[in-house]
């Protein structure tokens, strides 16, 4: 893109790009492994679980996100405030890096990713994590409009996975998911790696006779993640295992789920371009959520996890829990 053309992108979107092509990831921070420390979980192998930005860096994107919302309610555009993290960049100083901290501190830092983890090995699967090496998958590149970048990471997460034997990727963030799976074969005409989200493995396990029990009743409702649902087209599979786990007693919205699900308000870096408007969208949710009685809202997304929680929190909604697919299942994993 042209120094023209850049001129006409939000500051936002360029930062999230260098960050990207210079670190590897949204945030620009160094490192976005330290989730998976002590799971003792293999460096490569023909199957990977691809943990993706959004969910490494769950605690670090909430504090950014409520950040950029109180600078909103005070009038003070976030994005003047980029000039003093480029100033601090040049420093040395990583913003990326802080809220990197901020993530550790939070008691629910990494919790959806071990969760998956622990639901994997518990149905009996092999596979590995990249860990460091882990390549962003650029879909914030992709719909920003930097195609060029975009198909460069793509050829480089190519020649990552090619030289490490990669056949097969689980991947839990919807957006990376898709991007995989969709993106990178009309790029790259040699990408033959099969991909497949948490939620279909888990449900072809259940199919095979996997079970798994809450040993005290739960009534549980479920979002959509527009990704998830709108994009990949898995709408049934999220239902179905939440049908077949013992102890569960689903409780749909009536009108607003699926294909048709109402959207929480992030994603794209809508909730940072428009907190507010963000805001009211993930209330308005929520609303609808809580209106079927259930006392955990279930979703398969990081952005939609930390939109619900805003919502929960907003309307103090006493009682209720928001919590990952993978954080229920592995409540729900049969002991020894």
């Amino acid at each position: 893109m042209s120094q023209r053309g850049e001129r006409l992108v939000p500051e936002g979107l360029l930062l999230l790009r260098n960050n990207i092509l210079t670190k590897g990831n949204i945030f620009g921070t160094s490192s976005k492994a330290k989730w998976a420390f002590g799971l003792g979980l293999a460096s490569q192998g023909e199957t990977i679980f691809f943990a993706g930005c959004g969910y490494q860096f769950l605690g670090g994107a909430k504090a950014t996100l409520s950040t950029v919302r109180a600078l909103d309610r005070k009038g003070v555009a976030w994005e003047k405030t980029l000039g003093v993290t480029k100033f601090l960049n040049r420093l040395g100083i990583n913003l990326g890096e802080l809220y990197g901290k901020l993530s550790l501190q939070s008691g629910r830092f990494g919790e959806p990713l071990r969760s998956a983890v622990e639901v994997l090995r518990g149905m009996g699967m092999q596979f590995g994590y990249l860990s460091e090496d882990e390549p962003c998958c650029a879909a914030p590149l992709y719909y920003a409009g930097f195609q060029e970048e975009f198909a460069a990471q793509a050829a480089h997460t190519y020649q990552t996975f090619r030289g490490k034997g990669i056949r097969r990727v689980i991947g839990i963030v919807p957006s990376c998911t898709y991007t995989l799976r969709e993106l990178f074969p009309r790029f790259l005409k040699r990408w033959k790696v099969e991909v497949r989200h948490f939620t279909e493995v888990v449900w072809e396990e259940m199919q095979r006779g996997m079970r798994f029990r809450i040993p005290h009743g739960v009534t549980v409702t479920y979002h959509d993640p527009c990704v998830l649902s709108r994009y990949m087209g898995l709408i049934d599979e999220p239902l179905e295992i939440l049908r077949h786990i013992e102890g569960v007693e689903l409780v749909e919205v009536e009108h607003a789920k699926g294909e048709w699900s109402t959207c929480c308000g992030g994603g794209g870096g809508f909730e940072v371009i428009f907190p507010e408007v963000s805001h009211i969208l993930a209330v308005n949710r929520v609303k609808e959520l809580l209106a079927t009685g259930a006392s955990i809202i279930v979703t398969s997304c990081p952005g939609c996890l930390i939109q619900l929680e805003e919502g929960v929190e907003e309307l103090k909604a006493q009682g209720v829990e928001v919590m990952d697919m993978a954080q229920l299942l592995k409540r729900a994993l049969p002991e020894g």
